[in-house]
């Protein structure tokens, strides 16, 4: 599949299914790319697919089916827009650190594919008001979804999760308390974390 060289050719690419409730174009907004007028399109359709499908399906579906919708933040960002971002320090890491992170159509440096989406659960937004209230969540998901990493920020308590074929199993956060919740290593890393959710709704597929 080669990349679209036309409105048409991008309008029938953004129809891609990625999994049950979301499409590709679902993930091709980007801020960046709108004010900044450059083309946010996949240079690899075909990765960005897979990778894309991988993430929805293992990740967004079963939080959307357990939680509620999901409003995506951000999705997928070209190597040209993410450079942009980053040159102009506008919250984007360099390409390659972001290679099958934000940018599905490029692999990393180990050749692994990966996809990252910044989404927000409006159900906790609407059921929780303490700052450190995202740990709840966070140990939700490490203890029922195969995330590669998570990294939560102050808004909305919005978060990047991570599909990667080598899954680093890793939790951050800028909300306080800030760094590292947990990594391989880390005492909190194994078991069972129920308390931390308790009144959360059972995992559904």
């Amino acid at each position: 599949m080669k990349k679209p060289g036309s409105m048409k050719g991008l309008e029938e690419l953004g129809r891609a299914r990625l999994s049950k409730n979301f499409f590709l174009r679902d993930f091709l907004h980007s801020e960046i790319a709108d004010f900044y007028r450059i083309p946010n399109i996949p240079d690899n359709p075909e990765l960005a697919i897979e990778a894309g499908r991988r993430l929805c399906e293992e990740l967004l579906e079963p939080l959307q089916a357990t939680f509620g919708r999901l409003h995506i933040r951000s999705g997928y960002r070209s190597a040209e827009v993410n450079q942009f971002g980053n040159r102009n320090n506008l919250n984007c890491s360099s390409n390659a650190a972001t290679s099958a992170d934000h940018i599905w159509d490029v692999r990393d440096f180990d050749g692994c594919m990966g996809a990252t989406a910044c989404v927000v659960v409006p159900w906790m937004v609407d059921n929780y008001r303490n700052e450190e209230d995202w740990q709840r969540l966070a140990w939700w998901i490490h203890d029922h979804l195969p995330y590669a990493s998570l990294c939560f920020f102050p808004k909305v308590w919005a978060f990047n999760i991570q599909w990667h074929e080598r899954p680093r199993r890793v939790i951050q956060s800028y909300v306080r308390p800030r760094g590292i919740l947990t990594k391989p290593g880390m005492e909190n890393w194994e078991g069972n974390h129920a308390h931390y959710y308790e009144g959360f709704a059972p995992l559904r597929n």
